[in-house]
């Protein structure tokens, strides 16, 4: 039974990221109930807040899906009171978060040294596409520049070997998980040491330990392919066509590759003495491909679901389209899709986090914010009173807060 307090409900976070890397990391720490104060362009803001179409209410329900259960505020940065503002937040934070390109955070003087020089003890945490050192360090990247130079793009798609990006933005969100899995570990440190801490994290080292099997190949001489949907190492591991769509088969050991022989009626192929062993239906893998896929042509994926799953307790399961991936009845039984509620725009889609707790809560609250919905009451907090807030305002070192309805 929960006891109500979410685990990282006493941390604060000050975050200048924009787009995916940085945010995602933020999301998850503020799905784990931290207060994250998301720092913004007067006027403009994160750009991923226009990364449309499709657009509702003015804005990209992408920004959305990285941005609930955060305040925004609006700072100039080139501006003296501006940077002074952010100061005064560092100061009462516990996490601080960048993603420009290194050399960037020192021109706003915004780096470790002026970040600590306010408190000592804050966990920094400066994100790049190839980290801080090194002869790429100062180049411009993305997702997509990393799927290619990581060798994800090159192991991806279908056997013509052009390479072929995967669908979702893989590597900015693999970066998001280990700087939040680092945030969290340099937070445990200081409870022990009572120190900070520095994290220096590049995209393209951040996605390399996810290579596994590909990487085993090259550790062992061998030049990883793209196979499709195919396993370089597991067969039958792969995607089926049926009567009405496809189906994704795994069998992972020769128990499950006799009950699924059995399954679909096809005895022969588990005598063949091609597909005896793994091994053989790894290297007769085209051949077990046609003489599968002649048979699940033969009926629908629901009955073979029927079949492989609930008779048989085969691993098998549909390919879905994201939104029957999103609504269906195992994602609202788990919880796994919900809304919050926003004063202006209604019930606003969530995608959960699926950590489930026994003593803990976790999850979203609030909707992600319009930009700068909260620069004076955070500043208010550190102690900006609202005539201090108003000349701050005219001078351009903070933005305008929009009228949002409570």
């Amino acid at each position: 039974m929960t006891d109500g307090s979410r685990i990282l409900e006493d941390i604060t976070v000050v975050d200048l990221t924009t787009f995916v890397t940085g945010g995602f990391c933020s999301l998850m720490l503020a799905n784990q109930g931290a207060d994250v104060i998301k720092v913004e362009r007067p006027g403009v803001g994160d750009d991923n807040r226009h990364s449309g179409p499709p657009f509702l209410n003015g804005e990209s329900p992408y920004f959305w899906t990285v941005n609930y259960d955060k305040r925004s505020v609006e700072l100039n940065l080139k501006h003296e009171a501006g940077r002074q503002a952010l100061y005064d937040l560092v100061a009462e934070a516990d996490v601080f978060i960048q993603n420009y390109r290194p050399g960037t955070a020192a021109k706003l003087d915004v780096d470790e040294e002026a970040i600590r020089s306010h408190n000592e003890d804050i966990i920094y945490c400066a994100i790049s596409a190839f980290g801080q050192t090194g002869p790429w360090q100062h180049r411009p990247g993305y997702d997509l520049m990393i799927q290619g130079m990581s060798g994800i793009m090159s192991v991806t798609g279908g056997e013509d070997g052009r390479p072929v990006k995967v669908g979702v933005p893989m590597t900015d969100l693999i970066t998001a998980m280990w700087a939040a899995f680092g945030i969290s570990n340099a937070l445990y440190r200081r409870e022990r040491t009572g120190e900070g801490e520095y994290i220096d994290l590049g995209m393209l080292e951040s996605v390399l330990p996810w290579l596994t099997k590909q990487a085993g190949k090259v550790f062992a001489g061998e030049e990883p392919e793209p196979m499709g949907t195919k396993d370089p190492v597991l067969a039958p591991y792969q995607t089926f066509e049926t009567a009405d769509g496809y189906l994704n088969v795994a069998c992972l050991n020769q128990k499950l590759w006799g009950g699924l022989c059995e399954a679909i009626d096809r005895p022969d192929l588990a005598s063949d003495p091609r597909f005896e062993t793994n091994a053989d239906r790894v290297e007769h893998m085209d051949e077990l491909e046609a003489e599968l896929e002649a048979t699940f042509t033969q009926l629908t994926t629901d009955e073979w679901m029927t079949l492989l799953v609930e008779e048989a307790g085969i691993p098998a399961g549909p390919v879905l389209d994201v939104e029957d991936a999103l609504y269906n009845e195992q994602t609202d039984a788990r919880g796994a899709t919900d809304t919050v509620s926003h004063p202006e725009w209604g019930d606003v889609p969530v995608i959960e986090h699926p950590l489930h707790y026994g003593r803990s809560k976790s999850g979203f609250r609030s909707p992600p914010p319009a930009l700068g919905e909260h620069t004076r009451s955070v500043l208010a907090e550190v102690g900006y009173a609202p005539e201090e807030l108003d000349r701050l305002e005219a001078d351009g070192a903070i933005g305008s807060e929009p009228d949002v309805d409570t």
